[in-house]
């Protein structure tokens, strides 16, 4: 939701209505007001106190530290679905609110972020008390009626994440413009194992509330929540240092190679598109984007003179330049999240007719990561204009990628990424916005992994890209 779209726009305002509509109590229902106070200043104080510690953490994109699901889930949703299961759905419906529209919000536009957020939230606990109360899981809890306690838990619990999938999903639709086929995938799973765990957590709250040593009792069952919370966030902190080192390589193959300077964050964003388009899980398709932005990395191991070169290549120094992919895959063996993006790294210049490098592979032998890299590779390569010549056109890159479909590229990823670029479209960058030294202009070198001129081969045609 960077640059959200107006359908967007218009989707959050209908759902944060829909939000204040359930919070309005019915005529006739008797709200706890005490409780519903206290229930929304312990969660918000979770929230916050969950925001504080996570402060520093941020993604490249720019966000906070990524939560346990949709909505930013974490160990205040235990004190949510405690009030799910002890108070009526429109008072329950309003113990998110506080903490949603108090928390910080890193990426613009922060107003707009904020009232998703806590509609969201508003709306996923109300669905919750709503199924509980209708079968009668307030009695249970009241008079530690188990197991039945535990079965209109669950079915609130379920209520919980299928509300939170179908918003979910409508966002990713409508702002992300992910296909649906594609943004339905794991919504529902995804987070119904850790949502099933704090309605377990949060049903022991609201036992205890009840019980002769009240709310004070109910507090320490947010100890072990914390705890488990705490080595999540630990977690992410090894991946957010992982995603440091990844950025410091590339801004350094960026200063070494200049004249492809973003070249590497575009390939990743191709990579994505294609993954989302394949309908890969949210880990392949993060992996995947990591090995679009770091398949050149191995050109740090590639003398300086060779990259900057002027004009053509010799035999030798080609041969020296198509060493960069192995040097790549030696530099992120180390990584174990990068494991699956060490094939890209390694085989991104292979082609399906078994003319490509290192090893010559051909067809299914290719891994499927490095397939979908060689795409997105070649696509940013032609599109972005270079010292030694000018953008091409999409339409006539994407043509192109086609032209070569089943001789030098996987078909199935050009079409997934034709598909992708229906839908979204590409802006294209240029990355040579420096002259070269001395003044002299750039001359093309002979060597190209991208047949880039009707019938031209590897090697001889002019114009295109380095390896």
């Amino acid at each position: 939701m960077r640059s959200v779209p107006p359908w967007a726009r218009v989707y959050v305002v209908c759902t944060a209505l829909g939000a204040v509509s359930c919070a309005v109590p019915s005529p006739g229902t008797r709200a706890p007001w005490a409780a519903v106070a206290l229930f929304a200043a312990l969660c918000a104080a979770c929230e916050l106190l969950a925001a504080r510690r996570s402060a520093g953490e941020r993604r490249p994109d720019g966000t906070g530290a990524p939560a346990e699901g949709g909505a930013g889930l974490g160990w205040h949703t235990p004190v949510m679905l405690a009030a799910a299961f002890l108070l009526p759905p429109p008072a329950a419906a309003l113990v998110p609110l506080p903490g949603a529209l108090l928390a910080r919000v890193e990426q613009r536009p922060r107003g707009l972020r904020r009232t998703w957020r806590a509609a969201q939230l508003v709306l996923c606990t109300w669905a919750a008390s709503r199924v509980h109360w209708a079968l009668g899981g307030r009695d249970a809890v009241v008079t530690s009626d188990f197991p039945y306690a535990l079965v209109a838990a669950g079915a609130a619990v379920v209520a919980f994440c299928l509300v939170l999938a179908v918003l979910d999903g409508g966002i990713l639709v409508l702002a992300e413009r992910v296909p649906v086929r594609v943004a339905r995938r794991g919504l529902f799973l995804r987070p119904l194992a850790p949502v099933a765990v704090h309605g377990l957590a949060g049903l022991m709250m609201a036992v205890l509330w009840r019980s002769p040593y009240g709310p004070a009792a109910a507090l320490l069952v947010l100890l072990p929540m914390y705890v488990s919370w705490w080595a999540f966030a630990q977690y992410h902190r090894e991946r957010a240092a992982h995603r440091a080192t990844i950025r410091a390589l590339v801004q350094a193959v960026d200063i070494k190679d200049g004249y492809t300077r973003g070249h590497s964050e575009r390939v990743g964003r191709a990579s994505m598109m294609i993954a989302r388009e394949l309908g890969m899980d949210g880990e392949r398709a993060e992996a995947l984007r990591f090995a679009g932005i770091l398949h050149d990395v191995g050109k740090l191991g590639v003398p300086t003179r060779l990259l900057r070169k002027d004009g053509p290549l010799t035999p030798e120094e080609r041969r020296i330049i198509e060493l960069h992919p192995e040097y790549g895959h030696e530099m992120v063996r180390g990584i174990g999240f990068l494991e699956e993006a060490r094939s890209a790294i390694l085989h991104h210049h292979e082609r399906l007719d078994g003319s490509g490098y290192p090893y010559g592979l051909k067809g299914c032998r290719i891994p499927e990561f490095a397939r979908v890299v060689a795409v997105a590779d070649a696509f940013d390569a032609m599109t972005s204009t270079r010292s030694y010549r000018r953008a091409r056109p999409v339409a006539a890159a994407l043509a192109e990628l086609q032209r070569c479909a089943g001789t030098q590229f996987d078909p199935r990823m050009v079409q997934a990424f034709a598909r992708a670029l229906g839908r979204q479209g590409w802006h294209p960058a240029v990355t040579a916005d420096e002259p070269p030294p001395h003044g002299r202009p750039r001359l093309p070198a002979p060597y190209t992994p991208v047949a880039t001129e009707p019938g031209a081969r590897r090697g001889t045609a002019p114009g295109g890209p380095r390896p």
